[in-house]
C-alpha cells in the first residue's frame, strides 16, 4: 500500500470527535475536489511508503492508541485495507474509515465515515490550471457513484459528513437525503469547508443554526483549531 503518513492524535471531525486516535493516511483518490485539504494524499504525487499489512499494523500498534482512523485519500481503493481491517479488528481496536462513499470493499469498521461530493467540490480550470475537461469529467462521474454509500448505511454504523461551502449548498444536501430516506438525521453531520480557523467561524454563524433546525448535527473541524492546518494532526 501506499502509505503517506502514519501519527497519533486525536480525531477531530465527527462523532467522534476527540478520541485519541492513531491515523493512517493512504495515497490515492480518484477524485479532484476542489478544496481538498490533503492534496498530497490524493493527486500529487507524493511519494509515501510502500508499506505490507505487517509494516503498517506494526506502526499503529507502537502508537499506542485506542483508535484507529484510515483516511485518504481514498482509503478502500486499495484491496489490502479488507485485511488491514481485520488485523486491527482482531488486535481490538475501534476502527474509523473515512470514505467518498463510492467504492464498496467488505471491511471491518465501527464507524464508517461517509462524506458524499456535491457539486461544490468540481474543480474548476480557473482556479487550478492543472485541471482539465477529462480530469473534470471523471471526477464528476465518480463522485455520483453511490451504491457504495447504500450498502455502507445497511451495514454498518455510520455517519454522513457533507462539506458545506456556501448556503446554497444546502438544498443539494436536502435533495440527497430525500433519495437516502434511511438515512437518521442524527447521522447527518454538516461541516464547514476552510482551513483556518476565521473561514471556519464565518460559515458556523449560519450553518449551524440550520444544521440544528433539521435535527443534523453541526462538525466542527476541531484539529484546525487545535493545531491549525498542519500535516500529522
Amino acid at each position: 500500500m501506499r502509505v503517506i503518513e502514519i501519527f497519533a492524535s486525536r480525531q477531530g471531525e465527527g462523532l467522534w470527535t476527540g478520541q485519541p486516535s492513531a491515523f493512517v493516511r493512504l495515497g490515492a483518490c480518484h477524485l479532484r475536489c476542489r478544496f481538498c485539504d490533503t492534496p498530497y494524499a490524493a493527486w500529487v504525487c507524493e511519494p509515501g511508503e510502500q508499506l505490507s499489512v505487517d509494516e503498517t499494523v506494526e506502526r499503529v500498534v507502537s502508537l499506542q492508541q485506542p483508535h484507529v482512523v484510515i483516511t485518504g485519500g481514498e482509503p478502500l481503493l486499495f484491496s489490502e485495507t479488507v485485511e488491514l481491517t481485520e488485523r486491527f479488528d482482531v488486535l481490538g481496536f475501534k476502527i474509523t474509515i473515512e470514505t467518498s462513499g463510492t467504492v464498496d470493499q467488505p471491511v471491518r469498521a465501527h464507524l464508517m465515515s461517509i462524506s458524499p461530493k456535491l457539486s461544490n467540490s468540481t474543480p474548476n480550470a480557473d482556479n487550478d490550471p492543472a485541471v482539465s475537461n477529462a480530469i473534470i469529467q471523471r471526477h464528476e462521474v465518480n463522485r455520483r457513484k453511490l451504491d457504495a454509500t447504500v450498502s455502507y448505511i445497511e451495514r454498518y454504523n455510520y455517519q454522513i459528513k457533507f462539506v458545506v461551502d456556501t448556503p446554497d449548498d444546502l438544498p443539494e444536501i436536502e435533495q440527497f437525503l430525500e433519495r437516502f430516506p434511511k438515512i437518521e438525521p442524527g447521522r447527518v453531520l454538516l461541516m464547514p469547508q476552510g482551513v483556518t480557523r476565521n473561514a471556519l467561524t464565518e460559515r458556523e454563524h449560519w450553518l449551524r443554526p440550520y444544521a440544528e433546525s433539521r435535527g443534523y448535527v453541526f462538525c466542527q473541524r476541531m484539529q484546525i483549531f487545535w493545531y491549525g492546518n498542519q500535516r500529522g494532526t
